[in-house]
């Protein structure tokens, strides 16, 4: 039987997914270059010379242009892999924009897969998810990858979280294994959060 918050979740989690596929062309490419924006700003602010990332979906606020830059600018960006345990294997992203279909549908690299334990080396983590609260509270998609690589690092650099302006929440439903952030962007900001300080 599910919890209340798992419930509130679940509910919550199906509007957000709604709201993201009602979005025009138009509004996702307008918001793409100021993401890129944003998270060019963070990693530049935090001095990040690795980071990880995600290559978002169709329904995602889309991270492909910040990527270009990313690899231009000779940063080394580790992209995630899904595993059947619920762990996260990684690739390093590179310019051929080979991308492939993961376990649930997700655009995931192609190249050499690393193991879980590559993302040690980041100097910052910029994950996906469907809300973000004022306390750092992520709200992801159900499956705990994050969570799990989150709370498995012994030494975890700062993680920002990748959403949509209107998906910046007052309160969300929190359990004990979700983990928080440090921050979020959006297409039009940059929110530093002291949820893990």
């Amino acid at each position: 039987m599910r919890s209340e918050a798992e419930q509130q979740k679940r509910a919550l989690r199906a509007e957000l997914r709604e709201r993201r596929q009602l979005l025009s062309e138009a509004q996702r490419g307008e918001w793409a270059i100021g993401l890129a924006e944003q998270l060019d700003a963070l990693v530049a602010a935090h001095g990040a010379r690795s980071v990880s990332c995600f290559l978002s979906s169709t329904t995602e606020p889309d991270t492909r242009v910040f990527l270009r830059g990313a690899l231009e600018r000779g940063i080394r960006v580790l992209l995630p892999i899904t595993r059947a345990d619920g762990l996260l294997d990684w690739a390093v992203a590179d310019d051929a924009d080979e991308v492939t279909e993961g376990l649930f549908g997700l655009p995931e690299p192609t190249g050499e897969v690393l193991g879980p334990i590559a993302v040690n080396d980041v100097d910052l983590m910029i994950i996906p998810a469907a809300a973000i609260d004022r306390e750092g509270t992520r709200l992801g998609w159900g499956r705990g990858y994050f969570d799990k690589t989150i709370g498995s690092m012994e030494k975890c650099p700062p993680v920002y979280a990748v959403i949509y302006d209107s998906e910046v929440l007052d309160s969300l439903p929190r359990e004990v294994h979700d983990q928080p952030v440090d921050g979020v962007v959006t297409p039009t900001q940059t929110i530093a959060l002291s949820a893990r300080n």
